[in-house]
């Protein structure tokens, strides 16, 4: 519903941009002097401070405004000025005109709340660029300590530099992505798939050690094929199944997360090796000692108490999900805590803070119908719920008058102070027009007409020279036009009227949803339940909330089906996918045991992304050591092959998971996007729960 109605209002209405500007420290009337200011700037429509208009001291109905009235706009020493723009959010004159705001309020301390300017795209990718900066230094510290040689490094870095080149290339065929793919597609292919060079530099490492480079090389090729393309395909089957999510973003991540896979893929098989050959030498000089301790302690330690350990990770397991199952999910983003706060979002927020949050969503109806809309608004105003709602039907024009008022000729010439006998002549012609002959033949005395209408309709005839105006009459109507020509742009559509109603309500919970369904039923009893559309913050929640509990249950059956077809075709063992399965499906319901434990709230699409990857990705340690186990069983005990596979997948587990959990981490530090930042905070605790639980399921075995 919000998407259709959004693509409505886009189609049929103008959005003129707004601003909340609270100026701190300042008096009353400096407040009144700096809200006379903003109104003459060019591309300012309005600055109001006050109830109605700068300067009032009375209220909307004419009585004098109450303490409790002035504390809306001005409080202590912070005064609130509520600013509309002559373009909306994007235009250049929205954009120059809040510039000019901001430069006469240079000497305050200000605050703007404002989506004029206000481009997440270009904070996040500010944002993900001194991310990558960080990640880079991090990825090159780690490497340094889990590697085996210093010219290592430069392999690993140009192979992944390459594959996220290719894939952010090649981005345009898909026509455009959401703005959050493109700046978080890097730092995710980096934590997805660096796993797979470094199984390849392992192999070669291993290989070298009783053959020669080129040799080596083939080897090395021939044996990590296997290994990393089961972990790509869970990988891959974890994103696709985000592409079946209603909210399209998931679509939209998953196919370009999915080509940034097969991209690693191809830089790993077709330029690494040559790299390694090339690097050869140079990683044989510059060797140093391991500093990745060996293991084998720790696999003894797994091994004894495997008959402790099994029954506690199945408790685990068990408690895991029950308290993953009273996670507090959300759908906006007005109840989570970032560590950092961007310039407009502390502006929000102090404003919010001082006067309070706004909740205006907008109501679509079918034009025409003036009687039922004033009706309805009636209604809704009557509402404990509501503290506004405004609609052509209800804006005062003067002397008591709305915009829908049917007023006869003796009463539209009282309103405008034009002679009687031109109104006469107007309502004439209007009636014409509209081709009502028989008002014509039979007087006109009785004939209504809406005020917007006939005011329009004398407009033109006037601009036309039909109608002769003197100086001041022509003042008047051209300043009555241009007020009257904005409520009718933002309002009046070719077939939809628009409706806003501001709610005295949280942006999400169950008593905001459950007024949207009153709001729908009181509309529905004037027009048909699918031609009325609600669109706002509100509506958009009660939107995702609706399709989350589909997407959860499909994410999570999809990802789970598409590892174990992957996971029975590389094993070729039905008990080995089901195991891998349980402890990455139990590190998920673990890892989010803890919002649920804290209560903290957690964007749900943080979650579904979360769920998807942790799946898909994570089980990669789970292949490495199974790949390991499986090729050394024959070589050596049971016993002995579990601990001697732990100790040659650590380095790869330990590197793969420090540079995911380290990528997840930044990305929940440095970031301002609140659904960024719960994909790296639980990304970055999922990834060290389901390392700590892969090196310790070799009890299991």
């Amino acid at each position: 519903e919000t998407r259709q109605g959004l693509t409505l209002m886009e189609e049929e209405f103008t959005t003129f941009g707004t601003a909340r500007v609270m100026v701190s420290h300042v008096t009353y009337e400096i407040a009144e002097e700096l809200a006379e200011q903003m109104e003459q700037i060019e591309g300012v429509t309005s600055a109001t401070f006050g109830s109605s208009t700068v300067g009032a001291d009375t209220g909307g109905d004419g009585e004098p405004e109450t303490p409790e009235d002035i504390t809306e706009y001005f409080k202590g020493a912070d005064a609130l000025i509520s600013v509309t723009f002559d373009g909306e959010e994007e235009d250049e004159i929205s954009l120059a005109a809040l510039a000019a705001i901001r430069e006469l309020l240079e000497p305050y301390d200000y605050y703007i709340d404002s989506a004029v300017g206000n481009s997440q795209a270009d904070s996040l990718a500010s944002e993900m660029g001194t991310i990558l900066a960080v990640a880079a230094v991090i990825i090159v510290l780690v490497l340094l300590l889990t590697s085996r040689s210093y010219a290592e490094i430069p392999v690993l870095l140009l192979t992944f530099i390459a594959a996220a080149l290719l894939n952010l290339g090649t981005n345009f065929i898909f026509g455009e992505i959401s703005f959050v793919s493109n700046s978080v597609t890097v730092v995710l292919q980096l934590a997805l798939a660096i796993d797979y060079a470094i199984i390849m530099l392992h192999r070669f490492l291993e290989e070298r050690e009783h053959a020669g480079d080129r040799e080596a090389c083939i080897a090395a090729v021939s044996a990590a094929i296997p290994s990393i393309s089961a972990s790509s395909l869970t990988t891959i089957s974890g994103l696709a199944a985000m592409m079946f999510m209603q909210f399209q973003i998931g679509f939209d991540m998953g196919i370009v997360l999915i080509k940034s896979i097969l991209f690693s893929m191809l830089s790993v098989f077709t330029l690494m090796p040559g790299l390694l050959m090339l690097f050869s030498k140079a990683m044989e000089r510059t060797r140093h000692r391991s500093f990745i301790p060996r293991i084998d302690r720790w696999g003894g330690f797994v091994l004894k108490l495997r008959h402790v350990g099994v029954p506690l990770f199945i408790v685990a397991l068990v408690g895991g999900f029950f308290l993953s199952n009273r996670c507090p999910y959300v759908y906006g983003y007005t109840q989570i805590e970032t560590a950092r706060q961007n310039e407009s979002q502390v502006a929000e927020q102090r404003v919010s803070d001082t006067f309070g949050t706004q909740n205006v969503i907008a109501l679509l109806v079918p034009r025409g119908d003036y009687d039922s809309e004033k009706a309805l608004l009636e209604r809704l105003e009557a509402c404990d719920q509501v503290d506004y709602a405004m609609g052509l039907s209800n804006i005062e024009v003067m002397d008591g008058h709305t915009l829908t008022d049917a007023l006869t000729p003796r009463q539209f010439s009282e309103m405008t102070d034009l002679d009687y006998e031109l109104v006469c002549l107007l309502y004439t012609a209007y009636a014409a027009e509209e081709e009502a002959y028989g008002r014509i033949v039979g007087g006109l005395d009785d004939y209504a007409v809406p005020l917007m209408d006939m005011f329009f309709f004398a407009y033109d005839k006037a601009e036309e020279g039909y109608v002769d105006l003197d100086e001041g009459q022509q003042a008047d109507l051209d300043d009555l036009y241009e007020q009257l020509d904005n409520a009718r742009v933002q309002m009046l559509g070719e077939n939809y009227t628009r409706m806003l109603i501001n709610l005295n309500l949280p942006e999400e919970g169950a008593e905001t949803f459950a007024f949207l369904q009153t709001i729908h039923r009181e509309a529905e009893r004037y027009y048909d339940a699918d031609s009325v559309y609600l669109v706002g913050d509100s509506t958009s929640d009660y939107d995702l909330s609706v399709s989350f509990a589909r997407d959860n249950i499909m994410i999570s059956v999809l990802s789970v089906v598409f590892v174990i077809i992957v996971l029975l075709f590389t094993f070729q063992s039905v008990g080995l996918p089901i195991l891998l399965i349980l402890v990455i499906q139990g590190s998920i319901w673990i890892n989010f045991s803890f919002p649920g434990m804290a209560q903290k709230p957690i964007f749900f699409l943080s979650y579904l992304i979360v769920t998807a990857i942790q799946m898909g990705a994570n089980i990669d340690y789970a292949i490495v050591i199974s790949s390991w186990y499986n090729e050394l069983k024959a070589e050596m005990s049971r016993r002995e092959a579990i601990v001697q596979a732990l100790n040659l997948s650590f380095p790869t587990v330990l590197t793969s998971g420090s540079i995911l959990s380290s990528a997840g981490f930044l990305i929940a530090q440095i970031t301002t996007e609140p659904a960024i930042v719960g994909i790296g905070e639980c990304l970055c605790r999922g990834t060290l729960i389901s390392m700590f639980l892969e090196i310790g399921r070799a009890s299991c075995r």
